[in-house]
């Protein structure tokens, strides 16, 4: 038997490899999968990583950041130039981490879109798909199916758990709660998208019917015959002959950690079947789980034993008066929105004075960080003694924080307790504008760069106010006091003590005013520059 020459065996050891790397990823011109991103020589930018085990994590747990991340090369979905949006079948695996569900980052969008640049887009609501003046635009060549953990009112929003099909911006053309309809019985259950809990997505294009359909269900259950949403929309007006198959995602003011496990993609046939017995396992996220042993020490004397159970349950009662909270039945709506007293308690280190942050006309501000989400806080405690005045000031303020807007003051919830209101604000790292602008503690002059920044952002704040919100409000105070800077210089309206709340085209006598307060620094002499 001749013996094989050595050039002849590394080709055949050439190509064995070779198989075995396209067997791992299925890489063809049209088709792939990804059972886990180890290997994958994906296209990633902000703060998009795959982990040693093979995770793509799009976004780190940091407040305010977008990630991307595109199969490196694109796919031609036309036969031809201009022509028609071929039918094509994907499927990907996520999860979605957040310390507290309900409220959450802004959650992953799968796109199909003309390039992978995004770089002029932005973070939180906006989901690193558009900017705040790009929605909608002809020139957002882009498909995407949105698996969104906030609701905004800005883009029409049904809840804060939703799956979208979106073109060119972020106002659905169709959406549905979470979930998925059961093969057997055919009967529909919920699913919670930000649980932490693998989860598998089939997207699908017709390109006879130009039909989209989307399907989800938990990680280990077949793909359901009834899909979840659908939409018809003819895809050649959006794309080109080619696109960049992709992830986008983006976190807001809350800890948010969003995962991708595998991804499959056919162009005019089936994706093929991602192994789910190949995908990368999730970090632990969260606290540890603590096994405690309760030992329970029986006195020896009837005298010891009362002593020790009286001064338990002297504790207990102390504790749960501390800690007591008014609770009425029209608080039932802003439930999401309500804090714990014993988590701001934590939050402030028992509101102590060196937290304290300012004092003003109605109660004291201090400077927190709630335990769970390790987010900064600014905390408000009001004082109020009259029953009705403090349901209907509850009820106004709480309205209010519905408000979302980058350069407003984000009113986060509330919390009651006996006679106070105490109200919970996103943390200004920068104070108060009056400090720049007043020589009391000789802080460093604005530049005019920082200045036209801070109008800009003013003016941005009340045009959403009087032109973009449901509602129309004036703010009636506009001061130095009154506008907050972050560590960033960027320009939020606060302190809507004055301020009137009112339908568009209604007669100002109809309105009522709306209470929110913000606290504010002293002012002093001014410098002029």
């Amino acid at each position: 038997m001749s013996c094989m020459s050595p050039l002849f065996s590394l080709m055949i050891l050439h190509l064995f490899f070779l198989h075995l790397n396209l067997s791992a990823f299925g890489i063809g011109r049209d088709q792939f999968v990804y059972s886990g991103f180890t290997s994958a020589n994906l296209t990633l930018d902000g703060a998009a990583t795959i982990t040693p085990n093979g995770l793509l994590e799009l976004t780190n747990g940091t407040v305010r950041l977008k990630g991307h991340a595109f199969h490196p090369t694109p796919i031609h979905v036309s036969k031809e130039p201009h022509g028609t949006v071929q039918s094509f079948a994907l499927s990907f695996t996520f999860a979605i981490y957040c310390v507290q569900p309900d409220i959450c980052g802004h959650g992953i969008a799968f796109l199909l879109a003309a390039h992978k640049n995004f770089s002029n887009t932005m973070p939180m609501q906006y989901m690193g798909l558009i900017n705040e003046h790009s929605n909608g635009n002809a020139t957002n060549h882009f498909f995407a199916v949105e698996l969104d953990t906030n609701c905004n009112d800005e883009f029409k929003d049904i809840d804060n758990n939703h799956v979208g099909i979106n073109i060119i911006g972020l106002n659905s053309a169709n959406s549905s709660s979470a979930g998925y309809y059961d093969n057997r019985s055919g009967n529909y259950h919920n699913l919670t998208l930000a649980s932490y809990k693998v989860m598998q997505v089939w997207v699908e294009y017709d390109e006879d019917n130009t039909q989209v359909n989307v399907t989800m269900a938990p990680l280990n259950v077949a793909k359901p015959f009834t899909p979840l949403l659908s939409t018809t929309y003819n895809l050649s007006r959006v794309l080109g002959d080619k696109a960049y198959v992709g992830f986008s995602s983006s976190t807001g003011s809350f800890i948010s950690r969003q995962y991708v496990l595998g991804l499959s993609f056919g162009m005019n046939r089936p994706a093929l079947p991602i192994d789910i017995t190949k995908l990368p396992k999730l970090p632990h996220e969260g606290p540890n789980p603590q096994s405690k042993v309760l030992e329970i020490i029986l006195p020896i004397t009837t005298a010891a034993f009362v002593i020790i159970v009286g001064t338990i349950v002297i504790l207990l009662v102390r504790r749960r008066l501390m800690y007591a909270e008014v609770r009425e039945d029209w608080e039932v709506e802003f439930g999401p929105h309500r804090f714990s007293y014993k988590d701001l308690f934590y939050a402030t280190e028992g509101f102590k004075n060196k937290n304290l942050l300012g004092i003003g006309g109605f109660g004291r501000v201090y400077k927190g960080v709630l335990p769970k989400s390790k987010v900064m806080v600014a905390v408000k405690k009001i004082s109020h003694n009259s029953k009705q005045g403090m349901k209907e000031f509850a009820a106004e303020v709480v309205s209010i924080g519905h408000l979302q807007h980058c350069n407003l003051v984000q009113l986060y919830g509330y919390c009651r307790q006996k006679g106070e209101l105490v109200l919970v604000y996103e943390y200004m790292s920068g104070g108060s504008l009056d400090r720049y602008l007043y020589d009391q503690e000789n802080k460093p002059t604005l530049n005019w760069d920082q200045r036209m920044r801070i109008i800009k952002g003013i003016a941005s704040g009340l045009f959403y106010l009087h032109e973009e919100w449901e509602k129309v409000v004036l703010h009636r105070d506009i001061k130095p006091s009154n506008v907050l800077l972050d560590d960033e210089m960027n320009a939020h309206l606060g302190d809507f003590g004055l301020a009137r709340l009112y339908d568009h085209g209604a007669e100002p006598q109809t309105t009522h005013v709306v209470r929110c307060w913000y606290h504010r620094l002293p002012t002093s002499r001014a410098r002029t520059n």
